[in-house]
């Protein structure tokens, strides 16, 4: 960790920053205008500055809702041109902030950033940055404002947008091609936590986690980063700092394992209620199947989440194939098993479902961790419906009005509360710089 925590604390005069302001951070004037004085005080300080804009409060909300009440099937290119203007507002007024403090801002969309994507709209995929203009600018001692969320596919020539959260990758997407010294991503939280702390109370704020550890829980719940921003700072090596816009102090620090302490058995417990259950029931038991069905699903853009198939007992019966994914994309996921017509006798489906997960590096070596979670779930009386594992996580399918229940179970079970404590660097040496 130290190599990393060095070059954000020591970074030299000249060094680029980006940091990225998430809805909350510029929803009205005054946060607006605090958001502004960061960015300067930031440039100040001696670096080169970019910053990333999310669409201010609620925009993005109300723009989806604008285009519901016009069509029940909004068409994906013009729901991306409706939605990339919130962000476009943010940083213009921002940059009009700015320059009210006596800075030299340019305002960016996502395309004149140079944010090149592929072809899919609503979720596109960042497939390069052409970060000239923004080299050029910071050249000539400006900061430089980012609309996040967006790019243009150079295929169609479309604006495109991210998907819920892309202004996170927008953010480290340019870090990566600037060689920043780090992403700050600043939140309406100062960090990320062992659990929510809207259900577990004494929840704390994690110092430092590793990429692969906070994969694993944007992956399953965890709203704090998205996980395609994870993600691409762990292909391309840039720490992110996570903290707070509406406080001063350290946040949490994402940086490679290697670069970290040794970890607890258990880091965080996650939960989601935003996901659905798909059951096809009587599928033909024959090779091929799975992937035509799974296929079919990648081709309309849905990703899957826990699968869990259920062999015939008897030779001439259909499995039982189950499987989650996001609540928006239940209607298309029904929509595609249906259009490849007989694969099954039937679809149900289950919106009342909730998927809580522990996650921690330090599973790999320590047995007994499932049977743990599986203790306390059988004492608080949840049935857990589907499990999914990886090396460093466990996740349960239970019903959604259980999750609390269970977040909270958990969290106890594993020693997560005020009382833990979480490897840190002891001297202090490289604790990662606190910006005004």
């Amino acid at each position: 960790m130290a190599k990393v925590e060095e070059k954000i604390e020591n970074g030299a005069d000249g060094d680029v920053v980006v940091m990225k302001f998430g809805g909350t951070s510029v929803a009205g004037p005054e946060e607006l205008k605090r958001a502004a004085a960061r960015i300067v005080a930031a440039r100040e300080e001696g670096s080169k500055v970019v910053a990333v804009l999310s669409a201010r409060g609620k925009t993005t909300d109300e723009l989806v809702e604008a285009a519901y009440e016009i069509s029940e099937r909004p068409d994906p290119r013009e729901m991306d041109m409706l939605l990339s203007t919130g962000e476009r507002v943010s940083c213009a007024l921002c940059a009009m902030a700015i320059h009210d403090l006596g800075h030299q801002a340019l305002s960016l969309t996502g395309s004149q950033a140079g944010i090149v994507t592929d072809s899919s709209h609503t979720k596109a995929r960042i497939m390069e940055v052409r970060a000239d203009r923004i080299r050029e600018a910071l050249g000539d001692e400006r900061i430089v404002l980012v609309a996040g969320f967006q790019g243009v596919s150079t295929e169609s020539k479309d604006v495109t947008t991210l998907g819920r959260g892309g202004s996170d990758t927008t953010a480290v997407a340019i870090a990566a091609a600037l060689e920043a010294s780090v992403c700050e991503i600043y939140t309406d939280v100062s960090g990320v936590f062992t659990a929510d702390p809207r259900i577990a109370r004494d929840a704390r704020k994690i110092p430092v986690v590793s990429y692969e550890e906070m994969l694993e829980m944007s992956a399953s719940g965890a709203k704090v980063l998205q996980l395609r921003a994870v993600e691409y700072a762990r292909n391309y090596g840039v720490p992110i700092h996570c903290r707070s816009s509406f406080e001063d102090g350290p946040g949490t620090l994402v940086v490679p394992e290697s670069e970290t302490m040794e970890r607890p058995l258990v880091t965080a417990v996650t939960h989601s209620t935003g996901e659905a259950r798909v059951t096809l029931s009587g599928v033909e038991d024959e090779p091929g199947i799975a992937g035509r069905i799974f296929g079919a699903l990648a081709e309309a853009n849905v990703n899957v989440d826990v699968i869990i198939q259920n062999e015939p007992l008897e030779g001439d019966a259909g499995a039982d194939l189950s499987f989650t994914v996001d609540r928006d994309d239940l209607k298309t996921a029904v929509d595609v098993i249906e259009g490849l017509g007989g694969i099954s006798d039937g679809v149900r489906t289950d919106e009342q479902i909730g998927k809580v997960s522990i996650v921690g590096a330090g599973m790999r070596s320590h047995p007994g961790v499932a049977a743990r979670v599986f203790e306390v779930m059988g004492e608080r009386g949840i049935n857990i419906e589907m499990i999914s594992t990886s090396p460093i996580k466990i996740s349960c399918v239970i019903q959604a009005d259980r999750v609390p229940d269970a977040v909270s179970g958990l969290h106890e079970a594993f020693d997560l509360g005020a009382d833990a404590t979480f490897p840190e660097d002891p001297t202090g040496e490289h604790r990662p710089t606190v910006r005004p």
